[in-house]
């Protein structure tokens, strides 16, 4: 049986949205999940900063992340460097990983290269599973997360824009996705 890992990410921003380019990962929420979505471990942490340390008033709303909680985190990385070291025993398991739409592999690509950091995800593929759950459930276009959930007869779970809560309840909809 393989598992799947489901990966979010929560980013500096403001009001309006920031550019790619500008944005920064301030957590990273990651659900090792059976076929089945059943969790068999997680990883969370928050990430500082570095460019824009400060985060905006609009961000904190939004994610519920505090100043001070960026403050004492590690930059980036350092916390990949623990992520993987994580990721290490799931990895001959892993069929592949995952996320809620495009976004959170193309911030990690950006932030990858520009701290010169190689991940191990890079072997595998990556499913957008905001696209596949669209396709599954023939929708004229993709929904949000929640969205999603209230579709499958799904409440969320826990505090929406937080890294680890945004995976777990993507990975409640594996089983959805990827029903045969």
């Amino acid at each position: 049986m393989s598992n799947w890992l489901i990966i979010d990410l929560e980013a500096t921003t403001e009001e309006g949205g920031w550019p790619l380019e500008e944005m920064e990962i301030i957590e990273i929420g990651a659900s090792l999940v059976a076929n089945d979505g059943h969790e068999l471990a997680h990883f969370q942490r928050f990430v500082r900063p570095l460019r824009r340390p400060c985060l905006t008033a609009f961000c904190s709303e939004l994610t519920h992340i505090l100043q001070a909680q960026v403050d004492s985190a590690a930059p980036l990385a350092l916390v990949w460097s623990q992520f993987e070291r994580w990721l290490a025993p799931h990895l001959p398991h892993l069929a592949g990983w995952g996320s809620w739409g495009d976004y959170d592999r193309r911030q990690l690509l950006q932030e990858w290269q520009q701290h010169g950091v190689h991940s191990a995800l890079h072997e595998l593929p990556h499913h957008n599973l905001k696209q596949l759950f669209a396709e599954r459930r023939q929708l004229k276009r993709s929904v949000g997360l929640n969205g999603a959930l209230q579709l499958a007869g799904l409440q969320f779970h826990g505090q929406q824009h937080r890294a680890l809560e945004d995976a777990r309840n993507t990975a409640r909809l594996l089983p959805l996705i990827f029903a045969r």
